[in-house]
């Protein structure tokens, strides 16, 4: 199971190198010295004695090997390692704080200070970013925006602009009536690609947008199944700490069908057909533990805002992002005139069925340290993606070892970085701290299961 931020580390030392002349000599020297012995035992005459000491001289050369052997078994030691990022902006400038030292960070792990064993920082060596940009293209939401080809180019300049090392995938969800989802391009830094990707969105923004039409597919095809379409392919049950309890089952078609059910048992309501936030991180979250399982995974969230979600999937959604360690960042356009009349009065009542309708992806970025930007007008956009990629590029990395005796308890221990500095004038620099708010400890096997498995 891959946690958030718990990297295992693994070092062998074997003793198969011992001189050989090192070696010879253990064998001769008391050899040699016991063998003085019994010539004065000789000239005493007592061979019961002699023949006993032969018998030890015996045992013991035969020892040799098996204390080698000893030497020569494999050590092997495993670290539990937790990493987070941390992006330090200074409250009044809100730009990012990029001189820090580690005697300036200070992390509480359920509100224990743990010592800092590993610290990078911008401009040192980090993970390559593996940015996946999610688009809402309800046509009456962000839709009606991300269809405007100067906000499109805007973006696709930003992108463009990323180091080579990292990558951007890019998914188009809520298209056309049937609501359908689909990759727009795998991981690539390929400006072209990244380019005719974005180019499609406009058709795909349109009200009546077919996503099986031919002429629009980018990147990886659909392939054609066999299983029939209603057959369920895998379920998930989700238990919200208010009793109520989540299932969603997912059919061969990629069909999403979702029930909620009170604690007593009940069906509070059931959606089907649906394609959500909760599918779509998940989704993300698997292409890139597939695709790049050793890159920093940033998810950018871009919608109005409007995001129905349960609230038992938005908390499972939220342990996703903490165990995997990736950093969830939403790009909100402005909301409809309408939909800002109707949210504040639709609120209580969705609330009532256990949904949240607006806000679930900010609370998504806080949790897991990213940002939430607002945009409005045109140059907005791209400003927007900027600020956003340059904080995750901006972040300093932070880990601290876990301790051989600590056992998973399966719960999130919280986690809080403090920050302290002094400007040149020797004063207190008040600064805005961003990082994920807790991790899952890994788990770790019994040392008997350990031993027999090397």
């Amino acid at each position: 199971m891959k946690t958030a931020c718990s990297h295992p580390f693994q070092t062998t030392r074997q003793g198969r190198g011992t001189d050989n002349s090192r070696r010879n000599g253990l064998l001769y020297c008391p050899y040699r010295s016991l063998n003085s012995g019994l010539s004065q035992l000789r000239d005493n005459n007592s061979a019961p004695l002699r023949r006993c000491l032969n018998l030890l001289v015996v045992l013991f050369l035969c020892c040799i090997p098996t204390l080698a052997q000893e030497v020569d078994d494999t050590i092997r030691i495993k670290t539990r390692v937790v990493f987070l990022d941390a992006l330090v902006k200074d409250k009044k400038t809100k730009l990012p704080v990029s001189n820090l030292l580690t005697e300036n960070f200070e992390v509480l792990d359920n509100g224990k200070p743990r010592p800092i064993s590993y610290f990078t920082r911008e401009g040192q060596a980090r993970k390559p970013l593996a940015l996946i940009l999610i688009l809402d293209l309800r046509a009456d939401g962000a839709g009606r925006f991300l269809k405007k080809a100067e906000i499109l180019k805007s973006m696709e300049d930003e992108l463009a602009k990323l180091p080579p090392g990292d990558e951007v995938a890019i998914m188009a969800m809520d298209i056309g009536e049937d609501e359908k989802r689909l990759w727009l391009t795998e991981f690539t830094n390929d400006r072209t690609r990244l380019a005719a990707a974005l180019a499609k969105v406009p058709r795909f923004a349109e009200e009546n947008a077919d996503v099986n039409d031919p002429t629009m597919a980018v990147g990886a095809k659909t392939e054609t199944s066999t299983t029939p379409s209603d057959q369920v392919v895998e379920t998930e049950t989700i238990k919200g700490k208010n009793g109520a309890t989540i299932t969603r089952t997912v059919t061969s078609d990629g069909t999403i069908n979702v029930k909620r059910t009170n604690k007593d048992g009940h069906v509070v309501i059931a959606v089907s057909d649906i394609y959500d936030m909760a599918a779509a991180v998940k989704d993300a979250t698997r292409k890139a533990q597939l695709m790049r399982p050793n890159s920093q995974v940033s998810i950018v969230w871009v919608s109005d805002g409007i995001a129905p979600i349960f609230f038992e999937d938005r908390d499972a959604t939220e342990e996703v992002l903490i165990r995997d360690n990736i950093i969830f960042n939403s790009l909100t356009v402005e909301m409809r005139t309408l939909f800002k009349f109707l949210v504040p009065i639709g609120k209580p009542i969705v609330g009532w069925a256990g949904i949240s309708l607006y806000g679930s992806a900010r609370q998504l970025a806080q949790s897991s340290g990213g940002e939430a930007v607002k945009v409005g007008r045109v140059k907005d956009y791209g400003t927007g993606l900027s600020k956003i990629i340059g904080n995750l590029t901006a972040r300093y990395s932070l880990g601290f070892a876990l301790a051989e005796d600590e056992i998973d308890d399966g719960r999130m221990h919280k986690l809080e970085v403090r920050v302290k500095a002094q400007d040149e004038k020797g004063k207190s620099r008040k600064l805005l701290v961003s990082s994920r708010q807790g991790y899952y400890m890994s788990t770790t096997a019994p040392k008997g299961a350990t031993a027999k498995a090397q």
